[in-house]
């Protein structure tokens, strides 16, 4: 497993494995302590696992916690998604940088997400599988939403959107979110 920074998002990662392909399939290690350890994150940060289920064209975010924010590994452990990440630290160096990926369960590639960072992604195949290692217990009370479709951050979705929760759907601009933030 090698990891990879992410220069359009300062403190970002790719965790790319390697495979161990032969006719029954493949094997890969998807989380190596050693290697998390080696671009200076605590491995031991992690305090919770989650998963997600999603049906093509389904978006899901752009969502962020508030307060002391919250990193994340994520990962696409069966189809694939278009992930999308922007930086909304105000002190980084990639500050309302946009950056985008395509994440696969054939690459099993993980994707760390400074806290701070907006995340959403679309899923591009029938069913895609999204998991997510996250380094602070759930807090409702700090979900933030932005709105997908924001003219400012101009993510070009690939797929037309089937379905979304209500809360995305009714997102407040990043604008908005931001003049919030600043109250």
């Amino acid at each position: 497993m090698k990891a990879t920074e992410v220069p359009a998002i300062a403190g970002a990662y790719l965790f790319e494995p390697t495979p161990y392909a032969d006719e029954r399939g493949f094997f890969c290690r998807t989380f190596d302590v050693d290697v998390v350890r080696s671009v200076g994150l605590d491995p031991g940060a992690f305090v919770q696992d989650s998963l997600s289920r999603s049906a093509g064209g389904v978006v899901r975010g752009l969502h962020l916690r508030s307060g002391a924010g919250e990193s994340k590994l994520v990962r696409c452990s069966y189809g694939r998604i278009f992930d999308v990440v922007v930086d909304l630290r105000r002190d980084s160096p990639t500050y309302r940088n946009v950056a985008t990926f395509e994440l696969s369960g054939e690459t099993q590639v993980t994707l760390y997400i400074p806290a701070g960072c907006a995340h959403g992604f679309q899923a591009l195949t029938g069913t895609a599988d999204t998991s997510y290692r996250i380094d602070r217990p759930h807090d409702p009370a700090e979900d933030v939403t932005i709105a997908f479709d924001d003219p400012e951050l101009a993510v070009d979705w690939p797929l037309p959107v089937t379905s979304m929760s209500r809360r995305d759907r009714e997102a407040p601009s990043l604008a908005e979110v931001l003049k919030h933030e600043e109250s």
